[in-house]
Parts: C-alpha cells; sequence; structure tokens
C-alpha cells in the first residue's frame, strides 16, 4: 500500500514537498515512480527513482525543478518541486514497480490514491 501525501495551494513560483509513504511492501525491491494527471487529460510521468535510490528519472517538463529522492529505512520517497508553474495543477500520484522504474504508468503494480496539488497564476 502506498499513502502519497503533501499535496495543497501554492503561488506560482512557490515550493511543495509530497511524500510516498508505503506499507506492507518490501521497499527496497521496488522502483518509485511519481505521475500527474491533470482534469481531462492522460496520467503522465514526472520523475522515478531506482530501488536503490542511485539512479533518478525526471520528465523534461520539470527538470532542473523536481527532485525525487528515498529513504528506504523509512520506506518513503520524496518529490521536491520548486518554481512551481500553473500547468503543474493536477492530483499526483506515486506508484511501486518490481524491479526497473519505468515512465509507463501502465507498468506499475501499486498505485497511492492522489495528492492534489494547485498552482495559482
Amino acid at each position: 500500500q502506498l499513502q502519497a501525501s503533501g499535496g495543497g495551494l501554492v503561488q506560482t513560483g512557490g515550493s511543495l514537498t509530497l511524500s510516498c509513504a508505503a506499507s506492507g511492501l518490501t521497499f527496497s525491491l521496488y522502483g518509485v515512480g511519481w505521475f500527474r494527471q491533470a482534469p481531462g487529460k492522460e496520467r503522465d510521468f514526472v520523475a522515478a527513482v531506482s530501488r536503490s535510490g542511485g539512479s533518478t528519472y525526471y520528465a523534461d517538463s520539470v527538470k532542473g525543478r523536481v527532485t525525487i529522492s528515498r529513504f528506504n529505512a523509512r520506506n518513503t520517497v520524496y518529490l521536491q518541486m520548486g518554481s512551481l508553474k500553473p500547468e503543474d495543477t493536477a492530483v499526483y500520484y506515486c506508484a511501486a514497480k518490481g524491479l526497473a522504474t519505468s515512465r509507463s504508468p501502465g507498468e506499475y503494480d501499486y498505485w497511492g490514491q492522489g495528492t492534489q496539488v494547485t498552482v495559482s497564476s
């Protein structure tokens, strides 16, 4: 089970840190990704981190503004977001995938419930 939290309302240029807490999984065996979905749009890849945390991947749209990290001892993955823009507004989901990470949401095994991020202009 995954629990995403940390969303909220922020002004353009602001920052937020999202958390994804895992339970019932051997967390270190799973790559973790963050995805987002705006109303009427598909679920898009944002960032992913490998099982060890040694490799990270970012969508071009967030590169340089977002940092993904994980602390396996705490069964938690973080997504630090800065310089937020209105187009970052979406529901953000974390997901876990066995073995290697992926940019494709269809390849993930477990999903959190989502947390709303709203960036006002």
